[in-house]
């Protein structure tokens, strides 16, 4: 009796950890991708960069529930944008005086899975509605060109004070990241686009990207969790599949 209980129990747990269809499909289509589309923040790395400028600037409390509202798809991306940039005004010395003394700490098998994505021959690209005077530390960290980065981009005036930010961007409001992907696919052209990410914003990309693959290594999103075809919790597992 014992026997069998345990061996039900082994059997449950071996079902429910057996992959869906869907599952199945993203994991072909990741291993089959000649381009993978990173989200930055709280993906790539492991906070999230205008929180931690905000933090910088003493602002922190009144930026982070933007942040999180617009990740979580529960406020339009474009007014996130313009109310945490009407609160952090930030001028350009004010960017270099952050970067100067703070950096933006990679996810665990960020860079890993970034190179070796690049030596099979994928090419890869950073697609954000973070600020691209944030993100472009990033890239050169990973080697990623800097014209393969889409993020929004700041305005200063002759001074360097800021006076807002490049509305043309299409990272800069909601349904941006698909718009960007496309541009990206007609440009390269791309056969098979992965998307990897964190928020709401990422989730949305597909179409025109084959395939999404929620992260949260960082931080669990239930929404983005629930309705990714697969969810990973470490670039680990990506790095595994592509040897699958």
């Amino acid at each position: 009796m014992v026997y069998l209980t345990v061996s039900f129990a082994q059997l449950t747990i071996k079902e429910a950890a057996m992959p869906t269809d869907a599952e199945l499909e993203a994991r072909r289509l990741w291993r089959a991708a000649d381009a993978v589309c990173f989200d930055v923040d709280s993906t790539v790395i492991r906070e999230e960069g205008v929180d931690e400028l905000a933090k910088f600037l003493g602002k922190a409390d009144e930026v982070a529930q933007l942040t999180e509202s617009s990740m979580c798809g529960t406020m339009d991306l474009r007014s996130a944008v313009e109310r945490t940039l009407a609160i952090l005004s930030p001028s350009r010395q004010d960017i270099a005086r952050f970067l100067g003394v703070r950096s933006l700490p990679l996810s665990p098998g960020a860079s890993e899975l970034v190179l070796l994505l690049q030596r099979r021959g994928v090419r890869v690209f950073l697609v954000s509605g973070g600020f691209h005077c944030l993100i472009a530390p990033v890239a050169r960290l990973l080697a990623i060109p800097e014209q393969h980065v889409t993020a929004n981009k700041l305005l200063f005036d002759f001074d360097g004070n800021y006076a807002g930010f490049d509305e043309s961007q299409p990272t800069s409001a909601s349904g941006g990241k698909p718009k960007a992907i496309q541009r990206l696919i007609d440009e390269h052209k791309l056969r098979c686009v992965a998307m990897v990410g964190d928020g709401a914003t990422d989730l949305e990309a597909v179409p025109p990207a084959h395939v999404f693959i929620g992260y949260g290594g960082n931080v669990v999103r239930p929404a983005v969790e629930a309705a990714a075809p697969w969810f990973v919790r470490d670039f680990q597992t990506l790095i595994e599949a592509l040897a699958d």
